[in-house]
C-alpha cells in the first residue's frame, strides 16, 4: 500500500491540479479572515547559548556550504527578502522553520539500534513521510535542510511530493568543483520551480557507538534496563564508543546556528528533516530547555512541528498532535494570506 501511495504521490506531484470549487474556496477565505483576527502569538527570546562541533563519524567531507547560494525564487512566497542579507543585525519581518522527524526506518520496525548507519525507510515510514508532507502542504518553503542519512533525505523528498506549490527539491551536490558542475541547472525557469537541499552530517543522528545494530530489547536484558535506559535518555552518559546527547547537541546545535538561523534571518522558509536526538538538540536551543527538560522530550516520527521566526525570536505555533492541519498549526497573517494565494493559483 505504502509502495502505491508513493507512486501515486509521483505522479501527482508532476500533474495534479486542483479543481475549482467556488463554495470550498468561499469557506476557506473567511477560515482566513478568523484567522488573521485571532492572530496572536507569545515570543520565546532567542538563546544566546554558543555551542562547538562535535564529529558523529568520519562523513566529514558532506556539503558545508550556505543555502543562500542556490536559494530560488518564489512568486507566491510573502518572504519579505528573497536575498540574503549582508548585515548581520537586520531581522526579517517572518520565516517559517519545519522541523520533521524522518519516518519509520527498517531498523526501527526491527527494534534495533541505528545512530549513524544508513537504513531506508519502512513501507509505515514512507506512508509517515507523505502524511506529514499533508500537514504542511500549505506552508511556504525556501530551502531544506536535511542529514547525510538516507532515511532523513526520503522522509524530505516524499514530504515535498504532497506540496501545493509543487517545487521539486533538488539535492544540490557541493562536495567538489565536478559535482558542481555536473549538477548545475542550466533553465532559469526551472531554478524557479525547484527547491534546493543541502545535506550534512552534522544533522545526523547520534552516533550509538557499540550499540548500533543491537536489538533494544536483548541489550536491555544483557546490560539491564538501568543501564540502557542510562544511555539512551541521560544527556550527558554516551554509549560506549558512541555520542552522548550533550555531545549531539554541540554539533547540531552549531550547524543550525551557523548554517540555517541565517536562512531563516535573510527571510527565508527552511524544512529540517533529520533524527529524534539531533532535532531534540535543537529544540532545545529554540525552547531554551534545560539539560533535564530535553531528556523526556519525545518526537514522533513524521510529525512536522511548525515555528515561526519573527524579530530575532523563535515561536512555536501549535500542537503536532492536532488531527487536523487547522489544529496542528495556528496560522500567521502571512501563511493565511500564503494559503490563500495557493487556493487562487490552483
Amino acid at each position: 500500500m505504502a509502495a502505491e501511495v508513493y507512486r501515486h504521490a509521483i505522479g501527482t506531484f508532476q500533474s495534479h491540479s486542483y479543481a475549482n470549487n467556488v463554495n470550498h474556496k468561499q469557506r476557506l477565505r473567511n477560515n482566513f479572515v478568523r484567522l488573521v483576527n485571532n492572530d496572536s502569538v507569545s515570543s520565546n527570546v532567542l538563546s544566546s547559548r554558543g555551542a562547538r562541533y562535535s564529529s558523529c563519524s568520519n562523513r566529514r567531507s558532506v556539503i558545508r556550504s550556505s543555502a543562500s547560494q542556490t536559494s530560488v525564487a518564489d512568486p507566491v512566497s510573502l518572504s519579505p527578502s528573497r536575498t540574503p542579507t549582508t548585515d548581520t543585525n537586520k531581522k526579517s519581518n517572518e520565516a517559517a522553520l519545519i522541523l520533521i522527524r524522518h519516518g519509520e526506518s527498517l531498523w526501527n520496525e526491527k527494534n534495533l539500534f541505528t545512530g549513524c548507519v544508513d537504513v531506508p525507510l519502512s513501507k509505515k515510514g514512507i506512508d509517515e513521510a507523505i502524511e506529514a508532507g499533508k500537514r504542511i502542504s500549505s506552508i511556504p518553503v525556501d530551502v531544506i535542510f536535511t542529514s547525510a542519512l538516507i532515511r532523513a533525505q526520503m522522509t524530505a523528498m516524499l514530504a515535498m511530493t504532497q506540496h501545493r506549490r509543487k517545487k521539486v527539491p533538488i539535492i544540490i551536490h557541493n562536495e567538489s568543483e565536478q559535482a558542481r558542475q555536473w549538477s548545475q541547472v542550466f533553465s532559469e525557469d526551472t531554478k524557479k520551480q525547484s527547491i534546493p537541499v543541502i545535506a550534512s552530517w552534522q544533522l545526523n543522528e547520534r552516533m550509538y557507538g557499540e550499540l548500533q545494530g543491537l536489538n533494544k530489547q536483548e541489550t536491555a536484558d544483557r546490560y539491564g534496563k538501568e543501564q540502557v535506559h542510562e544511555w539512551r535518555r541521560s544527556y550527558d552518559t554516551p554509549p560506549p564508543n558512541g555520542e552522548s546527547l550533550e555531545m549531539c547537541a554541540e554539533r547540531a546545535v552549531a550547524y543550525f546556528r551557523d548554517q540555517i538561523e541565517p536562512q531563516l534571518l535573510s527571510g527565508k522558509n527552511v524544512m529540517i528533516a533529520a533524527h529524534g536526538n539531533s532535532l531534540r538538540s535543537i529544540i532545545m536551543y529554540l525552547d531554551k530547555l534545560t539539560s533535564q527538560e530535553v531528556i523526556s522530550l519525545e518526537l514522533s516520527t513524521g510529525i512536522p512541528m511548525l515555528y515561526i521566526f519573527k524579530e530575532g525570536r523563535f515561536i512555536r505555533r501549535g500542537s503536532p498532535i492536532g488531527p487536523q492541519e487547522a489544529g496542528v498549526y495556528a496560522y500567521t497573517k502571512r501563511l493565511a494570506l500564503y494559503r490563500q494565494k495557493l487556493d487562487e493559483m490552483f
